[in-house]
């Protein structure tokens, strides 16, 4: 256990130790006043109920630490010139990053009505946790942030993703002890065997050891020392132990152990870069065991308060109406000797202010955690080069993904220091491994001789592989948030594993671009779903889930968008136009299997352009009004959709048949509600006012009954799509279960479509026919006929 608590010579000066404690308790009386006070901000008069907040938010509790670290972390900034950004893993912990954010003069710089004097300090009080103002997360209105911690869980990887080519950049990573309880933050610790000392930052885990959650004790805090060690030593990690409650003796521990720990990061890197050994070394981390609620009152009505779970929330809540705890608050923060700390106008005192780095080097001015500043295009091949040659509509068989693959090969060769690849075990099952012609997977754990027989590892890999899908997209998230590009491909089933992640993302998205000017774009985040629903032979229910997409839908509308490109050159175009994008994320759902191939790489540009569109060779009803629109949206439900129309168009050659293909979702939604979305006359003439719509949908069939439902011919729209009816079945038998086949679609026609039903009789009867002798062919033969697997499109 590594602890410099006996150091003899200690590293602060009386003087030094002096101003950083004074320059700690100015934090600290802030963090009590944002919770507790909406005026009298220096208590020049006597502490009044009208003085206080009726309305008491934010947690005291993990405060103190937050801004004790930052006050050590900005001795060595200013003194070593370092390049360090700060992540609050604590949630609530917005007190102990808003005081120092202040203190710096950054929070004036950004808010200037939040001046440095007293009326602008009332009005920084004032506007915590208040409505209509800021929350009590470290949210993107908080100069210095990329990661709000609104859900627990994601500091650590959030950490490691802005460290990943950012070599003189180390990233301070404060980890609540409760957070460390949840999956997601137990998993990212493993970050440390994908940095790699030559090229990319480091990022220092500093656990906040405070003891307790909400109303509980935390794992971590009630096991041995010996084991706590061990279990960080077994992470990869060298463990320093800071310890202790006294200010004084903390200060000089902490001066101390962070002295050791950059030296140790700095001397890492430098060996590595000298020498271009790229092993994985045993990285620094501290625990920071310190009271809960440190520096607040002892107790509260006779019980314990500081270092304990009541010191979590706000330590007293009935300060209005209870004169003790009014004068109990009153004490707290005169203990704090504001008079010492700040002059007569309100204003940090010189020697204070002087302790704090200037400029960019202020943490909460540090341009990586506005990573749109730093932000450089991406240089992009044509993507045209890429295209599959479809020589004759609907009559050649292709991997979509794989032209993909071979598209972000190059993208990563043009943009080597800014453009990673994300996703679990499975770049070479979504058939993009032709990323690997330019760049291995990065591993630097052990290496083993028969690694070099296609295990297309390498210390120097950009493509991020590893089995957590909530490690994964928290990398990605850090790397885009600090300026870069990336690209997160998984199994569709599986994309719910970041369900919550992708709902924090999207809302940090949609409040930056909205609502903090300051706030300059970052790239996009892709996320590539494949493995889909609809070709599950051996994987059966269990991969079965396109319910993503429908999650994606309830978040603004300013930054989600969806594509379900039909073939390989739609999928090109998307990709394209997603990685040129800021501000959103961009879920492209395309499947990994070979499927028909539609559109050229011309008629995909401009079919993608349009996001929606009539498939002319698939209709015929040109120059007259249709009598049916046959619609499709996903690849499978596409190749379906086309061939119950040409069923139709076979055997019913009079009836108007119209198509009409979807790759952009969200042009079924009005435009009044989404920026991609259609207006009134352009659903009317695609869709028309009266006719009956069969919609052949990828996904759960409401979706689109929820997008689409204030147009004028909702009546008449009948979708199918998944319906949670499956297991171990064949294609077809798949998407006979849930009726989405050709079969079932051409029965619909005859059904909606008025004065077929009589007419048509004998075609139906085929229909069901064909549906039950592919439904026993499937259970006998173990797969589809042969004029399924080989159907083309005739026309």
């Amino acid at each position: 256990m590594s602890d410099t608590s006996q150091n003899p010579q200690p590293p602060l000066s009386d003087e030094e130790l002096g101003r950083m404690d004074a320059w700690w308790r100015a934090c600290n009386y802030l963090s009590v006043g944002m919770i507790y006070l909406k005026d009298n901000p220096l208590l020049r008069e006597p502490l009044t109920a009208e003085h206080v907040k009726h309305r008491l938010l934010g947690h005291w509790g993990a405060s103190p630490a937050l801004s004790f670290v930052w006050v050590h972390l900005n001795r060595l900034i200013k003194r070593d010139d370092l390049n360090v950004i700060f992540m609050a893993g604590p949630g609530h912990g917005a007190p102990g990053v808003l005081g120092p954010t202040y203190l710096e003069g950054t929070y004036s710089e950004v808010y200037p009505d939040k001046s440095e004097d007293i009326d602008g300090m009332r009005k920084f009080f004032k506007q915590f946790s208040f409505p209509g103002h800021i929350g009590s997360h470290v949210t993107p209105e908080t100069p210095g942030s990329i990661h709000e911690g609104g859900e627990l869980g994601y500091s650590v990887s959030h950490a490691y993703g802005a460290a990943y080519d950012n070599p003189d950049l180390i990233v301070a990573c404060v980890v609540g002890d409760g957070e460390a309880e949840t999956g997601p933050l137990a998993t990212a610790w493993h970050s440390n065997k994908f940095i790699n000392p030559v090229r990319d930052g480091a990022v220092l885990p500093i656990l906040n050891l405070n003891g307790y959650k909400i109303a509980n004790p935390t794992i971590l805090a009630r096991i041995s020392p010996k084991e706590l060690e061990a279990l960080f030593v077994g992470y990869g990690y060298k463990p320093y132990f800071v310890e202790g409650s006294d200010p004084s003796e903390m200060h000089q521990k902490m001066a101390a152990t962070l002295d050791e720990a950059i030296a140790e990061i700095r001397a890492i890197q430098q060996q590595a870069r000298e020498t271009g050994d790229a092993e994985r070394p045993f990285w620094p981390m501290i625990v920071l065991r310190s009271p809960k609620g440190w520096t607040g009152p002892k107790e509260i009505d006779g019980h314990k308060a500081e270092g304990f779970w009541r010191s979590h929330q706000v330590p007293f809540s009935d300060v209005i109406g209870n004169p003790a705890h009014l004068k109990l608050l009153e004490d707290w923060m005169k203990s704090y000797k504001p008079e010492a700390l700040f002059d007569e106008d309100g204003r940090l005192r010189p020697e204070l202010r002087a302790i704090s780095p200037q400029g960019p080097r202020r943490m909460s001015a540090n341009p990586h955690a506005n990573g749109g500043l730093l932000r450089k295009e991406l240089k992009l091949p044509d993507f045209r080069d890429y295209a599959v040659s479809v020589p004759q509509s609907g009559s050649s068989e292709y991997e979509n993904t794989k032209p993909l693959g071979e598209f972000l090969r190059d993208v990563m060769k043009m943009n080597p220091n800014n453009f990673r690849v994300f996703g679990p075990d499975e770049t070479a099952s979504n058939r993009l491994q032709a990323i690997y012609q330019v760049s291995k997977k990065t591993w630097m754990a052990d290496l083993l001789p028969e690694d070099a027989d296609g295990g297309e590892l390498s210390r120097d890999g950009r493509v991020m592989e590893m089995l957590s899908e909530h490690t994964l997209i928290g990398w990605l998230e850090g790397y885009l948030l600090s300026g870069r590009h990336g690209f997160f491909h998984t199994y569709e089933a599986f994309a719910h594993v970041v369900d919550s992640m992708f709902n924090q993302h999207a809302k940090w998205l949609d409040i930056s671009k909205n609502y903090v000017p300051w706030r300059a774009s970052v790239s996009s985040q892709t996320i590539l779903l494949s493995s889909t629903v609809w070709r599950q032979d051996h994987n059966g229910f269990s991969h079965q889930d396109p319910g993503f997409i429908d999650l994606v839908t309830n978040k603004s509308p300013s930054v989600t968008r969806i594509y379900l490109p039909p073939d390989a050159n739609t999928l090109l175009v998307v990709a394209d136009q997603c990685l040129r994008s800021t501000g959103c994320i961009n879920v492209i759902v395309a499947d990994k299997q070979k499927h028909l191939q539609f559109l050229t790489i011309d008629e995909a540009i401009i079919h993608c352009a349009k996001g929606i569109g009539i498939a002319q060779r698939a209709s015929n009803d040109a120059g007259v009004e249709p009598d049916v629109v046959m619609a499709s949206c996903g690849d499978v439900a596409t190749m379906e959709a086309l061939a119950a129309t040409a069923i139709l168009r076979e055997r019913l050659p009079e009836l108007k048949v119209r198509f009409v293909n979807v790759v952009d979702l969200f042009k079924l939604q009005p435009a009044s509600e989404h920026p991609h979305g259609s207006t009134e006359r352009e659903f009317d003439s695609l869709f028309t006012t009266n006719k009956p719509i069969i919609f052949n949908f990828h996904g759960y069939p409401w979706l689109i009954h929820k997008l689409a439902y204030r147009f004028k011919n909702h009546a008449n729209l009948h979708v199918r799509g998944y319906k949670e009816k499956g297991n171990i079945n064949t294609p077809m038998e798949l998407a006979i279960l849930n009726e989405v086949d050709r079969f079932h679609l051409v029965i619909d026609v005859i059904d909606r479509v008025p004065g077929l039903a009589a007419k048509a009789a004998h075609l139906k009867e085929e229909m069901k026919n064909e549906i039950i002798l592919n439904l026993n062919y499937a259970h006998e033969q173990g797969t589809d006929r042969a004029e399924i697997t080989n159907w083309k499109w005739p026309y």
